[in-house]
């Protein structure tokens, strides 16, 4: 196979160790192989063979040591479509010769629940036990997921539910509480990477081809993190070649016309790049929600790392909102912890939320402007002495010196608070911080000018 890339420069033998397995199959294979979609014959079949998901397949991971244990108890994966979550549940019941019964939640019902049960139950008569993988298990409403409950707890299936939604709000704390959780994270670039090319070296209807990918960014853009949609786009792509020569170029041309999906113009490492992250933090800084938006929605369009984007919302925050509205801090914090938890493409919303909140928000950068000047004058009084009253005395010898001596605690005076001297010896008291009169600085600045009038006035 030959790997050449545009724009990636991509070399298989240096980067993928093309002679490890990463990819199972049987020995003989029967013909119906040949009909499935090729993310199914290429599904690993073993912890080794599985891209990504390293710590819970890795060395240390839970799922390598259940296994290795002969045993495993109920568990949720959490993750995005596309991560491992079937085939991780088809892993552990074949390492550990469970009997597997799979269902969906999409299109089943108690009926369906308590067939698979009773097969269990025939299975558990000569000695084997069930797995039992329920897909989209939280779109099981109370009842059907009320009635796994008795078989986990007599030992007669052990349950992997698969969801792409939080477990604690969509699954019932009954079922919740007796079942672990697992979090799925969706595939890196490089693992997406090597997938595909292992994919196309292994399987048995492409690997006696020379299939070259000249623009694999493109398709890992597409593919955001999801092997299997990755894996069905490059299927759809040679189902267009024509039959015969040796070696197949899918280009950008051969792609969009596959996929209907162009690529937009962006370069995550070129002057666009940086020209539309400052015009989306302008934007969000000028109180304009629907330019962010825009300016956020071709970033993500372009294939912009999302996890880059909430950093920065983060940073702007603090820099550009601070105290007028703290609780802007904790939400884009809470958007980035959001943002790497879940991964695109659903992460849009959470990103959307951010980037509306942050924008609509009042903005204060004097918290900002603070930092920048103490820090530039610290930097030249690095000399100026803390004042004794100010210093700890954990010693006899320390109090003896008049560490602490005079030192007032503001919590024993009205309002808890004590007017004393708190900057370094030879440094008169000055403001850095200098809150403004939107949303809740102009309480703090009001606050401030009460205890500081000669700093602060209103």
């Amino acid at each position: 196979m030959t790997c050449g890339f545009v724009k990636t420069d991509f070399k298989c033998q240096n980067t993928l160790h093309m002679d490890s397995d990463l990819f199972g199959f049987s020995d003989s294979p029967g013909e119906k192989d040949y009909f499935q979609p090729l993310a199914q014959r290429v599904r690993p079949r073993t912890l080794d063979d599985m891209a990504g998901q390293e710590h819970l397949v890795g060395r240390n991971g839970p799922l390598r040591k259940f296994l290795a244990g002969g045993t495993m108890p109920s568990m949720i994966f959490w993750g995005p479509p596309g991560s491992g979550k079937t085939t991780l549940a088809e892993i552990c019941a074949s390492s550990l010769s469970y009997q597997f019964e799979q269902l969906s939640a999409i299109d089943s019902g108690v009926k369906d629940v308590r067939k698979a049960l009773e097969n269990a139950e025939k299975s558990r008569r000569t000695a084997r036990r069930t797995l039992l993988f329920i897909d989209e298990i939280h779109r099981f409403n109370k009842t059907q997921q009320d009635t796994l409950l008795h078989a986990i707890e007599q030992g007669l299936i052990v349950l992997i539910g698969a969801t792409t939604e939080n477990p604690s709000f969509e699954v019932n704390a009954a079922l919740l509480s007796r079942m672990q959780v697992y979090i799925l994270n969706p595939l890196g670039p490089k693992e997406i990477e090597a997938v595909i090319l292992r994919a196309l070296k292994e399987d048995k209807l492409f690997r006696d081809l020379s299939i070259e990918i000249a623009d694999l960014d493109f398709l890992l853009q597409f593919s955001g993190g999801d092997a299997r949609k990755a894996l069905n786009a490059v299927e759809a792509a040679l189902s267009l070649m024509p039959q015969g020569p040796a070696h197949i170029l899918l280009n950008r041309e051969v792609l969009q016309v596959a996929l209907q999906h162009s690529a937009p113009i962006y370069d995550k490492g070129g002057d666009n790049h940086y020209d539309i992250i400052s015009a989306f933090i302008k934007s969000m800084r000028g109180s304009d929600p629907d330019a962010a938006l825009f300016w956020l929605a071709r970033m993500l369009e372009g294939g912009e790392d999302p996890k880059f984007i909430a950093r920065r919302m983060v940073i702007f925050a603090s820099e550009d909102i601070g105290n007028a509205d703290p609780y802007a801090i904790t939400l884009a914090v809470s958007v980035f912890q959001a943002v790497a938890l879940i991964g695109m493409p659903e992460a849009r919303i959470n990103l959307a939320q951010g980037v509306t909140y942050l924008a609509s928000a009042p903005k204060s950068n004097a918290s900002y402007q603070g930092i920048n000047e103490a820090m530039s004058e610290a930097r030249s009084m690095q000399q100026l002495r803390v004042p004794l009253h100010l210093r700890n005395a954990p010693t006899k010898l320390m109090k003896a010196e008049g560490y602490g001596e005079g030192y007032q605690y503001p919590h024993g005076y009205p309002g808890h608070f004590v007017q004393q001297q708190y900057f370094p010896e030879g440094l008169a008291p000055k403001a850095y911080y200098r809150p403004g009169d939107e949303g809740r600085e102009k309480y703090i600045k009001e606050r401030l000018s009460l205890f500081w009038t000669e700093r602060y006035r209103v």
